[in-house]
């Protein structure tokens, strides 16, 4: 059985700890229900946004969908990377408000 890639995007810059929260936890859920996570948030900090996109696009590249956290418009990353997934006919899935911990 091959399981779906889902590559998780949305705003970093210039949130506390890069927004990494509310990266882990929707990779939590998306692992819980089976899918194979593809998380730019486990990066280390230090790196330019031009290097941390040239790690990222290759990452999006190797996925089935893009899900797209709150917020994701404001990030110039998340929207390249949503203009990527869509030329690559990936699934888009949004956010859209929902708790993850409660999900979890």
């Amino acid at each position: 059985m091959i399981k779906r890639k889902v590559y998780i995007a949305g705003p970093m810059s210039g949130l506390p700890d890069c927004n990494r929260g509310a990266f882990h936890l929707a990779a939590d859920v998306h692992r819980a229900i089976g899918h194979v996570v593809l998380n730019p948030a486990v990066l280390p900090a230090g790196l330019s946004q031009s290097e941390y996109m040239q790690i990222c696009i290759p990452m999006l590249m190797c996925c089935d969908e893009i899900y797209l956290l709150d917020g994701w418009q404001q990030s110039d990353g998340a929207n390249a990377e949503f203009a990527l997934a869509k030329k690559l006919d990936l699934n888009i899935v949004y956010q859209e408000g929902i708790d993850h911990e409660i999900t979890l």
